[in-house]
């Protein structure tokens, strides 16, 4: 019998969820080597949701389920027209630097692994991403995240922008 360790369960709340990287990490003991599995998996809407958690544990199914738990509880809401974002932004995290561009209508997903899991569980479609530093996975998603907390929805942009200057009178 042939199982498929891919398959995910439908949970009713119409979260998709996407692994990153899983990395096995070995500890040695008096008896030999302890081996033990580090999950990254983004999750997402595909509306305007997404957040990016981390699990450990002896087996990789779960340490992936940890993740998916954790990813649930660090999520956030980003603003997007159509099919990609309002303006450009860089997002920073550790040495990481990711530059993302909004791109016109059929462009796709222009991006590497760790942010391509990113923009597809986040439902943008079409976008230019850069990344500018190491490629650790783990970086790479908390920068990419990063960036997608800087963007505001356009209304909210010129709400601040042209509101009546405050007196100290």
């Amino acid at each position: 019998m042939q199982s498929n360790s891919n398959k995910r369960i439908d949970d009713g709340s119409g979260l998709k969820d996407k692994i990153v990287f899983i990395n096995r990490c070995s500890k040695v003991v008096k008896g030999g080597k302890r081996f033990s599995f580090a999950a990254i998996v983004v999750v997402g809407d595909q509306k305007e949701k997404v957040g990016m958690g981390q699990g450990k544990a002896a087996e990789v199914p779960e340490a992936i389920r940890k993740a998916i738990e954790n990813a649930k509880k660090n999520m956030i809401s980003i603003p997007r027209t159509d099919s990609s974002i309002p303006f450009e932004v860089v997002g920073h995290y550790g040495a990481e630097d990711v530059m993302l561009k909004p791109a016109a209508e059929g462009t796709g997903i222009i991006a590497g692994g760790a942010m391509r899991a990113v923009m597809e569980v986040a439902g943008i479609t079409n976008i230019l991403c850069k990344s500018m530093g190491s490629g650790n996975p783990c970086n790479l998603v908390r920068a990419t995240l990063n960036g997608l907390s800087q963007l505001k929805y356009k209304e909210d942009a010129i709400r601040m922008r042209y509101a009546p200057a405050v007196s100290l009178d």
